[in-house]
């Protein structure tokens, strides 16, 4: 029997997807029953993802994948984050109401069977609607936490100014590197905005407590500005990185036997997520940079990522550097991230990537292409000093030169590896038991096992 059942709901992009799946196993090695809810086509993406025996060790796990539509249709662009939020805002509640319904239908009646919400931040709405259902609500910060204290700080920003800075000890931020100023089109802006306002008021009002993604040594200053949130950072889905937790393009295993022949230290890992874009010309700058290095490469280049790029130009390329250079459309992140032959991450620095590289002590060199992703180069280049960033010309290209030359500073440089080295220390001793982190996940789970508490008015 399980000790209860929980809905988790997660913004509906790939970034939100992974730490909320490897919370659910997490939930489930606690002996809970989860809902894992996704919008429709992410539903699709990740079961045709997943590895053979994923699904079925899935449900043997109890955890099950369940979907509803976000309200856009099927050919409409999902990578407009201001078309897809005002979208599954005004879409989305009615069909969670409904799917809580159907599993309250299956249980028996009564009280829905579902006990708890485990529900992004990002999604404030769902906290209303599971409220009202009698459903108690824990909210989950995916994103660095500095991220999250920008926007419960909406005022201050407003009165203070250009360039922000909340409290000493956290990064610096100017106003037009705010995730809701950089996320879509201009004239969309105002859509995030409103949404940003909406959810700290559901955030405050309605949820009994708000985990975070994070760990305390990583973001001291934060947690000191806002104590009651709780870092159980830096997730894993398990220890040896195995389990699926939700990517929406399947995995190239090979790439883990090329690592295997490559000496220690001695790769370059190159990934932007799940969003970022290129053009043909900065691509071409990136992937000729890299020839220029000299040194073996892991380069993830998703189907999309670079619209229009000449097929003839890229087999060349491939042909060059055939043996030292890999490219793959996807990879498990972690498993490369914790191999001993990665000496480097070039990274867009969203932030699962910034705490699966730091877990692993891996330095960056931070190229951020949106959304949070400044305010995470600024913790890897300005406060934890772990990384480098890379500097675009007048025209906004960051050449070959540049690439080839900030790689060699970031390998070389042995005061920059010796601090991800003691930061990976930290966030290991974190989550190790008696540490902050460990700590802050107990609480968590007391509180879901704690059914006959009252809830929040």
């Amino acid at each position: 029997m399980a000790k209860g059942h929980v809905l988790v709901l997660p913004m509906p992009c790939q970034g939100h997807v992974i730490p909320f799946m490897e919370l659910s196993h997490r939930l489930a090695d606690e002996g809970f029953e989860v809902t894992f809810v996704n919008t429709e086509v992410d539903h699709a993406l990740v079961v045709a993802a997943l590895p053979p025996g994923g699904a079925a060790e899935l449900r043997q796990r109890r955890i099950h994948l369940a979907a509803i539509p976000d309200g856009l249709a099927g050919d409409e662009d999902r990578k407009d984050l201001n078309k897809l939020i005002d979208a599954y805002s005004r879409h989305m509640p009615g069909h969670l109401e409904r799917l809580i319904g159907e599993i309250e239908a299956a249980s028996g009646g009564g009280r829905p069977k579902v006990r708890w919400l485990v529900g992004d931040v990002n999604m404030g709405w769902s906290f209303a609607v599971a409220r009202r259902l009698g459903i108690r609500v824990v909210s989950f910060w995916a994103a660095s936490t500095a991220c999250l204290a920008f926007m419960l700080k909406i005022p201050k920003l407003i009165e203070d100014g250009e360039t922000l800075q909340l409290a000493p000890g956290m990064p610096p931020l100017h106003t037009s590197l705010l995730s809701w100023n950089n996320s879509g089109a201009a004239e969309g802006q105002h859509i995030i905005f409103d949404l940003v306002c909406r959810n700290n008021k559901f955030n405050d009002d309605l949820a009994e407590m708000t985990i975070c993604n994070s760990f305390h040594e990583a973001e001291p200053a934060v947690f000191k500005l806002f104590p009651d949130l709780l870092p159980i950072g830096p997730l894993v889905a398990d220890r040896e990185l195995r389990r699926p937790v939700g990517h929406f393009l399947p995995e190239d295993a090979g790439c883990l036997d090329w690592l295997d022949a490559q000496p220690d230290g001695s790769v370059v890992y190159v990934a932007f997520g799940s969003l970022a874009i290129f053009d043909a010309r900065q691509f071409q700058e990136l992937a000729v940079g890299l020839e220029l290095t000299g040194r073996p490469f892991l380069w993830v280049v998703r189907p999309d990522f670079t619209p229009g790029l000449s097929t003839a130009w890229l087999d060349a390329f491939r042909r060059r550097v055939a043996g030292r250079g890999v490219i793959v459309e996807w990879c498990s992140q972690q498993r490369v991230l914790a191999h001993a032959a990665v000496a480097c991450f070039v990274s867009h620095c969203g932030w699962n990537s910034t705490l699966e590289g730091v877990r692993n002590g891996v330095p960056f060199l931070c190229w951020p292409y949106f959304c949070d992703q400044f305010l995470d180069r600024s913790y890897i280049t300005a406060v934890w000093r772990t990384g480098l960033a890379v500097a675009a010309g007048e025209d906004g290209v960051v050449t070959r030169d540049e690439v080839r030359s900030k790689v060699e500073q970031v390998i070389c440089d042995g005061e920059i590896r010796e601090r991800a080295r003691l930061l990976r220390d930290t966030a290991r001793a974190c989550v190790s038991e008696g540490g902050s982190s460990h700590k802050n996940f107990r609480k968590f789970i007391d509180l879901l096992t704690q059914h006959l508490a009252v809830s929040k008015p």
